[in-house]
């Protein structure tokens, strides 16, 4: 498989479980998920070992893979750190990046805006994956760097899915530009206000987002 096939199961099996189609202490067999997405054991065996490192599936020797609920509030705790990270990131990328840090950043937007102007939210997750990211690089701070990315994948699956809520996704794009104005501005103040709101409303709309992902997963039952 590819590594956007592998990317494309992962999400498949997450939406399953964020949609509630996959319950808390529900058993995944890899027999069956290799079944129902027509792949064979070993993709399906590293895609839950990832949903393991972040944490929405639990490994154990001899019973396999279990689902597990973190819980709303876990994730609202993790979303406000989250925004605290970016705030921080974004203050020292404005005091700190350099002419190649520029360019990736610029890149990286201009490929979020070619990926929301095609409609595509899930192409649209990646491409605000690396613009994140280009941020994280652009504050020169490694340690900070790592916690960023470490908290970034723990919360992927709800960053992913958030865009698919109305108008989020052209929202998210103009927040990325009034975020990249203050980084090349050498503006800190307003690098660290604009990142940390942009971070707090995917998190507010989190719940609205399950929500209705759910009630929609119950009408197709």
């Amino acid at each position: 498989m590819t590594t956007s096939a592998h990317h494309k199961l992962r999400d498949q099996i997450e939406n399953c479980i964020l949609t509630g189609e996959f319950h808390p202490g529900d058993r995944l067999d890899e027999v069956q998920l290799a079944t129902r997405f027509q792949v064979s054991r070993t993709p399906v065996r590293e895609a839950l070992m990832q949903l393991s490192a972040i944490g929405l599936v639990e490994i154990k020797p001899r019973r396999g893979a279990t689902v597990v609920d973190p819980g709303p509030e876990r994730i609202f705790e993790m979303f406000e750190v989250m925004a605290e990270l970016e705030a921080m990131a974004g203050a020292m990328a404005a005091r700190r990046h350099q002419e190649q840090d520029q360019i990736a950043i610029l890149d990286a937007l201009a490929k979020c805006r070619d990926a929301a102007e095609s409609n595509d939210t899930d192409r649209y997750y990646y491409e605000n994956e690396a613009f994140h990211h280009a941020i994280y690089v652009a504050s020169h701070n490694g340690f900070l760097q790592e916690q960023c990315i470490a908290l970034h994948r723990r919360l992927r699956p709800y960053r992913r899915l958030q865009l698919r809520v109305r108008n989020r996704m052209s929202a998210s794009l103009s927040e990325h530009e009034g975020i990249v104005d203050a980084i090349l501005a050498g503006d800190a103040d307003a690098a660290t206000v604009r990142l940390r709101s942009h971070i707090a409303v995917q998190g507010d709309r989190f719940g609205d987002l399950i929500a209705n992902l759910r009630q929609l997963d119950r009408r197709h039952a």
